[in-house]
């Protein structure tokens, strides 16, 4: 994307909000992206516009070879995975574990087995253990954990081999053995789909799995840095980001943060 910029309307008022200003950004096959910030910094709108669901009030976008504005995003849309805090409200609360990952194949939130191909249902196998849910495939869905709830619907959104993935705050409100299965299964996913390119929001560091590859920081839909991890996980840029002197540790791959 170049020079994007989002404005929203404030209806009260009648003025324009800015909540995205002048961002470049690149992501290519294979890279594994952080998209950090305080609230309100934009994150979510940024994963939208990546993911084809929201226009950009300026500039320019180009997702998977496609330029917004100038392609059919329905058929786009279907080549990326997009999971939201949102997803999981739109399944029938009858359906199983199992059942919402099927649905992936057709991208709808009812399952319409006859459509399934034999592929369809081994993928979905694949990922039901990938992701550590094949003793759970015939729970409902909706007596799942949180947990549970968000690696079904990555699952998912994995089915129909996507080449970009998108998660806003997929560890958010997991308690600590679901963030470590979740992030073990994105490590894993790194092996097993070299090519597909991965962007994650979240606010803290400890949500990250030890397979990310860049990040980049928004601070009042502002970039404060972009490039590798190497590069922008620092705590001079963290201090910069959210406004608090912080320092930055590593271990084993994984990162963690602490305030000065």
């Amino acid at each position: 994307m170049r020079g994007v910029f989002v404005w929203r309307w404030h209806a009260p008022s009648g003025t324009r909000v800015p909540i995205l200003h002048e961002l470049d950004w690149d992501v290519r096959p294979g890279e594994r992206w952080a998209l950090l910030g305080p609230n309100g910094a934009g994150k979510t709108t940024l994963l939208t516009v990546a993911g084809a669901v929201e226009f950009p009030s300026a500039g320019s976008v180009t997702v998977l070879g496609a330029r917004l504005g100038r392609t059919a995003v329905h058929e786009l849309r279907r080549r990326i995975g997009f999971v939201d805090a949102r997803a999981g409200t739109r399944f029938a609360p009858g359906l199983s574990v199992e059942q919402v990952v099927r649905t992936g194949a057709t991208q709808t939130i009812g399952l319409f087995s006859e459509q399934l191909t034999r592929a369809d249902s081994e993928r979905a196998a694949e990922l039901l253990d990938g992701f550590g849910l094949a003793r759970l495939a015939e729970r409902r869905f909706a007596d799942c954990s949180h947990g549970e709830r968000t690696r079904t619907l990555i699952a998912r959104a994995l089915v129909p081999r996507p080449r970009l993935l998108l998660l806003d705050e997929p560890a958010a409100g997991l308690d600590l053995p679901g963030r470590e299965l979740l992030l073990a299964a994105l490590d894993r996913l790194t092996r097993e789909a070299p090519a597909l390119a991965l962007v994650t929001t979240t606010h803290h560091l400890e949500e990250l799995p030890a397979s990310t590859t860049h990040a980049l920081l928004l601070r009042e839909g502002r970039i404060v840095a972009v490039g590798t991890a190497a590069e922008t996980l620092t705590g001079a840029a963290l201090t910069e980001c959210f406004g608090l002197e912080l320092g930055v540790t590593r271990s084993r791959g994984r990162w963690g943060v602490v305030a000065q």
